[in-house]
């Protein structure tokens, strides 16, 4: 194995909110202006050295392999049932609305609910993205309207553009630092909670981990 950690991320979002286009920026550096429908489940994959913050502030010289499974949903209702099936896999949520549909950011709601029900924990990590954010003439959902709605439901926020491949990168990068400090976090707890709360361990299998559970992992930011 040529990598320290395997991460798995799911984008999800209503249909035509550029979940693909964002996944090729990031995975190759490319856009594709043509729509073309997800259909079910596919995904891009992208190695990087992830160099974990140290107490100083500083990034540390030592750096993680880390390779990352970024895993693209259909966001039609008739593929629902097939794609909640991934989300108890998913380390980290991508969360995509479009700033020119409004439809689509009130959606935000039933996706969140969504995640609640088939996540592997209470409180996942997400990043809030308003997709599209190269169409600023044909805007609808205002940036203070999606901070608030961020804010709410406790996400962080970011405006991004699979066209011009802004904050692309960044949200991805940011939400790969907000998994690895909860596996970190969790493996800084007592052996009996590790293996039921939080994150699984460096190496192993999620489905080994659900199954060592028994169930769905309650967990939340003050214990895993």
């Amino acid at each position: 194995m040529d990598y320290d950690y395997l991460l798995k991320f799911l984008a999800l979002g209503d249909s035509g909110v550029g979940k693909t286009s964002f996944l090729f920026q990031y995975s190759d550096n490319v856009f594709h202006e043509k729509f073309i429908s997800t259909v079910g489940i596919d995904f891009r994959e992208k190695r990087l050295i992830y160099r974990p913050p140290t107490e100083d502030g500083f990034l540390s010289q030592r750096g993680q392999r880390i390779h990352l499974q970024l895993w693209d949903t259909a966001g039609q209702e008739r593929f629902r049932s097939l794609t909640t099936a991934f989300y108890r896999d998913s380390m980290g949520f991508l969360l995509l609305f479009d700033i020119t549909n409004e439809q689509s950011f009130v959606s935000i709601r039933n996706w969140l609910d969504q995640l609640k029900t088939h996540a592997y924990c209470d409180d996942p990590d997400v990043i809030l993205c308003g997709n599209k954010a190269d169409l600023e003439d044909e805007r609808v959902v205002s940036e203070e309207r999606a901070r608030e709605t961020a804010k709410r439901y406790g996400l962080v926020y970011m405006e991004t553009s699979a066209a011009s491949g802004q904050n692309v990168a960044k949200a991805v990068e940011l939400l790969v630092d907000m998994v690895m400090k909860r596996m970190q976090h969790s493996l800084e707890q007592p052996p009996f909670v590790r293996g039921s709360r939080g994150l699984p361990r460096p190496g192993q299998d999620l489905n080994d981990w659900t199954s060592e559970t028994g169930e769905k992992s309650r967990c939340s930011s003050s214990s895993c």
